[in-house]
């Protein structure tokens, strides 16, 4: 699964999960487990709901999240 988070055109940034990235053909994209960014539920979709499907006309852009593993982290360590 790959974390995005969706810009619609008019509403906030809805994140959520997709199985592949959309293609240039595509005409929607299948958003699993919708959330605002800060993990509140979509106050216009039901509590129960965890598959949307957004037309691409109704989309500005989608930003990709990339899950980063704590171990990869690297931080300044002073000796």
């Amino acid at each position: 699964m790959i974390t995005v988070i969706v810009h619609i055109n008019n509403e906030d940034p809805i994140m959520g999960e997709v199985e592949q990235l959309p293609q240039p053909s595509d005409q929607i994209i299948m958003l699993k487990n919708p959330r605002k960014k800060d993990g509140k539920d979509v106050h216009y979709l039901e509590p129960n709901v965890n598959l949307v499907i957004w037309p691409f006309h109704r989309i500005t852009f989608i930003e990709l999240i990339q899950d980063v593993e704590e171990d990869e982290i690297i931080s300044f360590v002073r000796e």
